[in-house]
């Protein structure tokens, strides 16, 4: 306990990001280079994974990019391996990849629900297993950081049956996998924001009639008085990568301001 802060550090970890050019994935990759992670990036759009390489690249972090999403098991194994291979271990994930397809579920057409499903839960799973399978082969534990949601633990009227649901599982699949793998040193914990500034929410941060509409009837629910910022997440992020959070799995960190609390 002389040095305290020694808790967090993961220089010289390697971290698989999935979704690393989408909002979360980008935040993660920024965090977790600035800390001196070397980075496997996967994504499947190419120019913006490129661009987020490129930018923590700057940061000082040893960059590998995989253009590809976690579609299936073949693929996801070729990630874990591939991850592991590219600077002799796989220490950390951070699944960041999943989607969102709001309608009433008058409209909402079954295969839409269905792909909303696949991406944020059977997408997941698959690439937490092809990790799990790595990180035990290593031998030496490992940190799995999934993404949820508040909209996990609340509903929501305008179309989110399928989110809603989707991140729900990925609740339940942190706390399941929390259990069956915390004898063998891996940790699985999950981080659920709200909304926080991205480009799919940038307009809710604008000084525009319907903006404050909208932005006043979410704070009302909000303790803290504001929106999230991309900072708001990073402390967290680097607790469950870390040593520091090695007694906690199968936990929900809810990112929300206190949304979730009232």
């Amino acid at each position: 306990m002389q040095n305290p802060l020694s808790m967090f550090d993961v220089s010289g970890k390697t971290a698989l990001i999935t979704g690393a050019s989408g909002a979360f994935g980008m935040v993660a990759a920024r965090v977790l280079a600035g800390a001196g992670c070397n980075l496997v990036l996967a994504a499947g759009n190419a120019d913006a994974l490129e661009d987020i390489a490129v930018e923590c690249r700057d940061l000082g972090a040893k960059v590998h990019t995989i253009n590809a999403r976690p579609s299936d098991e073949a693929a996801c194994a070729q990630m874990a391996d591939d991850a592991a291979k590219a600077f002799g271990s796989l220490d950390i994930l951070v699944v960041a990849s999943g989607m969102n397809k709001v309608a009433l579920i008058d409209d909402m057409a079954p295969e839409t629900f269905t792909e909303v499903m696949d991406a944020n839960v059977t997408q997941t799973w698959l690439i937490a297993r092809a990790a799990t399978k790595v990180m035990k082969a290593q031998g030496t534990g490992g940190k799995i950081v999934l993404v949820s949601s508040a909209r996990g633990l609340l509903g929501h009227p305008a179309g989110y049956t399928a989110y809603c649901a989707s991140k729900a599982a990925v609740d339940g699949m942190t706390k399941a996998l929390g259990c069956e793998l915390g004898p063998t040193g891996i940790t699985v914990n999950a981080i659920a924001p709200t909304v926080f500034r991205s480009p799919l929410t940038a307009w809710m941060f604008e000084d525009t009639d319907k903006a404050k509409a909208v932005r006043a009837g979410f704070l009302s629910r909000v303790p803290k008085g504001r929106l999230g910022e991309p900072e708001d997440l990073a402390g967290p992020l680097l607790f469950l990568a870390s040593k520091a959070s090695d007694f906690y799995t199968g936990h929900i960190l809810y990112a929300d301001g206190g949304y979730t609390a009232g």
